[in-house]
């Protein structure tokens, strides 16, 4: 087996390109059960509003809540080329991490105080490729059963701008309630 070994101090890529730097600056935002007196709904309505920390994977992936109801939530995602993976295109597991967000998110939205959620099953459906250039993604999770320990929600991400269909999603999430104090 041949391999060619590229010297680290090397200021370009294979095709002639000059490398980027993309630096990334986050501030842990706390967890749910720091609010046991919102609801979900307020939770994430709060987040929106910018008085509780978004967690991190947003800023992280590019992505953020813009709108909650009861029962749904919408993110909204810029894609770069810093997403890619080694076919130029949007890696899927960005697809995927958007689209647990909104599901998760939709199931946080029907929850009351004191209560969270984990995701136990994740089925994602990616339709065609997303580049740097694909512009605004808009991703709504819609619950679709909520019960006493369990939960189920489907998802969609479309491109704001073409309208096009480019993944969708189900989910089931388990209902955590709350851990005794230590």
């Amino acid at each position: 087996m041949t391999t060619h070994e590229i010297a680290p101090d090397e200021k370009t890529l294979l095709d002639g390109q000059e490398a980027r730097t993309r630096t990334h600056t986050w501030t842990a935002g706390p967890p749910v059960s720091a609010f046991p007196h919102l609801t979900g709904e307020e939770i994430l309505r709060e987040m929106i509003a910018g008085r509780i920390q978004e967690p991190a994977i947003c800023s992280t992936m590019g992505f953020h809540l813009t709108e909650v109801r009861s029962g749904t939530a919408v993110f909204e995602g810029e894609l770069g080329d810093h997403l890619y993976n080694p076919m130029n295109t949007v890696h899927g597991g960005y697809l995927a991490t958007l689209l647990d967000s909104a599901l998760g998110c939709a199931v946080l939205s029907r929850l009351p105080a004191g209560l969270g959620y984990t995701t136990t099953q994740l089925n994602v459906h990616m339709l065609r490729p997303l580049f740097a250039d694909s512009g605004l993604l808009r991703c709504e999770g819609v619950v679709l059963h909520l019960g006493r320990t369990m939960a189920t929600a489907e998802a969609r991400v479309v491109g704001v701008e073409n309208g096009k269909l480019y993944a969708h999603a189900t989910t089931t999430c388990a209902i955590l309630t709350p851990r005794p104090a230590a």
